[in-house]
């Protein structure tokens, strides 16, 4: 048992084996010789523990003893006469409790259902849900307040990689150290009851808004929530560091467009461990922003650690981009389990990109894929979302010259893999003519596609092409490493190289 973090009234622990998500078997927790529960995952939480006490923890023959954090006050939001119905607004009254903590505090939410629009977190305090306390979000977007995307220079909003003005979101971390929202609790955001999915493109007021967001904060941890029906991106940190991320869950109807999982932007030193994630798009995609932003800040999305994590459906497993102007380094993807996503590692970008940073050192590790049509997308062409994604500069394979719009992507490292039931191909890497992907290695990776599966599109480009069974098909990779890579089932060469228009 490897202890990952303490809080005053929680501990949570990651169990060291080599099985993704799921432990090999079912296993019993017990607390100070007390059986607490059955648990079959690698990452779990105990809650509802006394601060600054200390407790025995057993699971099958390893014991070990562990101390839970002081606490300078207890906050419980009852003392703040919340109307705890859920039908009238509790935002004020939560605020208040929250305003009012001093440093390293916990307001304690009961069980109840609270109508709440943005809350807005306070450095040094954690807010808690209990299991069975219910925070629901209004329905109504004129009740939340908007987030300038620059106001005296100093920028709030942030959306698709641009600042821009954006309406607050449900939990927000904005200039927050040492902050946490944790507990058994529930956030729903009940964005399929309003309005935030109708033209979803066009920005009405200010560009929708996320169920958390940090902005410019540091050391911030959730942990245990359920978090469900966001109006965009489910959980969105932005220029922060030192983000954790345990035992979430995370989800959102594949109908709802955009609402991805986790996007760490521009962030340094990430952890996503134990979360279980089934959205309408990508489960995890890290960002760094478009060339505008890159070039203001000129700060790469490095050091993330994504571990012990359910990817169960989603456009994409653990995504790069399409806004990655600034870099993305650093990535170790391990003992995650993907199953029914369209694609497992998908990396997403485009000329007009650039390279103030590049994509690079990103490694993945001791993962299983199950019905994942595309386990490996690394497409330089991609063309949807705002800008010109549909222009014959951004879908020519010709080469064209290199500059400051032209992204780079360097080294992936793949081991330890199996991946079944695969449909369109094993892989599809789509490098440019002028800035080639630079290393592609697979050690020990396994690939059974399904022949049954009806043909369909890997990746999404100008003028796409149908496939099935495919291995690993290549435009524009410098070096392509395997070593004891099998492929089952599969159509044609195990790697295609394909040729460009000026070939």
């Amino acid at each position: 048992m490897k202890i990952i973090t303490i809080t005053s009234r929680s501990i949570t622990i990651e169990l060291d084996n080599s099985k993704p998500y799921f432990s090999p078997s079912p296993f019993k927790i017990y607390l100070n010789g007390e059986l607490l529960r059955e648990e079959n995952k690698n990452v779990f939480s105990i809650f509802d523990l006394s601060p600054h006490t200390s407790y025995k923890i057993k699971i099958n023959n390893e014991e070990i003893e562990v101390t839970t954090n002081s606490e300078s006050n207890l906050i419980k939001l009852s003392s703040f006469n919340p109307y705890k119905d859920g039908i009238h607004d509790d935002t004020c009254k939560i605020q208040a409790a929250i305003l009012c903590a001093v440093e390293n505090s916990t307001v304690y939410i009961e069980e109840g259902t609270y109508l709440i629009t943005s809350l807005f977190m306070k450095s040094g305090v954690t807010l808690y849900l209990e299991k069975g306390a219910k925070l629901i979000a209004s329905t109504n977007r004129n009740d939340y307040p908007v987030l300038p995307g620059e106001l005296n220079t100093y920028s709030l909003g942030c959306y698709e990689g641009t600042e821009t003005e954006q309406f607050a979101s449900i939990i927000n971390f904005i200039n927050v150290n040492n902050s946490s929202l944790i507990g058994e609790g529930e956030i729903d955001c009940q964005a399929e009851k309003a309005d935030w999915y109708i033209n979803h493109r066009v920005k009405r007021i200010a560009w929708r808004g996320h169920g958390i967001y940090t902005n410019r904060s540091k050391n911030i941890l959730v942990c245990g929530i359920y978090l469900h029906s966001t109006p965009a991106w489910a959980v969105h940190p932005f220029l922060s560091e030192e983000l954790t991320f345990l035992n979430m869950k995370i989800v959102n109807e594949p109908k709802m467009p955009t609402t991805d999982g986790i996007d760490p932007d521009t962030c340094n030193n990430v952890v996503i461990k134990g979360c279980e994630f089934d959205v309408g798009d990508d489960c995890i995609a890290i960002k760094s922003g478009t060339l505008p932003l890159a070039k203001k800040y000129r700060l790469p999305c490095k050091n993330i650690v994504i571990s012990n994590n359910l990817m169960n459906q989603g456009h994409g497993g653990v995504v790069f981009g399409s806004e990655s102007s600034g870099g993305i380094e650093n990535v170790n993807v391990n003992k995650c389990l993907f199953v029914s996503t369209d694609r497992g590692l998908r990396i997403k970008t485009r000329r007009g990109r650039g390279h103030i940073g590049i994509i690079n050192n990103i490694s993945f590790t001791n993962i299983e894929m199950r019905k994942v049509k595309t386990p490996f997308v690394v497409n330089m062409y991609y063309n949807m979302g705002p800008s010109d994604g549909h222009s014959e500069y951004v879908y020519t394979t010709k080469e064209l010259p290199f500059d400051e719009r032209t992204p780079v992507i360097g080294k992936f490292k793949f081991s330890n893999m199996k991946c079944y039931d695969v449909e369109y191909a094993c892989g599809v890497f789509l490098g440019l003519k002028e800035s080639p992907i630079e290393e592609i290695e697979f050690n020990n990776v396994e690939f059974d596609c399904n022949p049954s599966c009806e043909e369909g599109f890997p990746v999404m480009i100008e003028h796409n092409i149908k496939m099935k069974n495919i291995g690993l098909y290549c435009l524009n990779v410098k070096s392509i490493k395997t070593n004891n890579v099998i492929f089952n089932n599969i159509k044609g060469d195990k790697i295609f190289i394909a040729k460009g228009d000026d070939e």
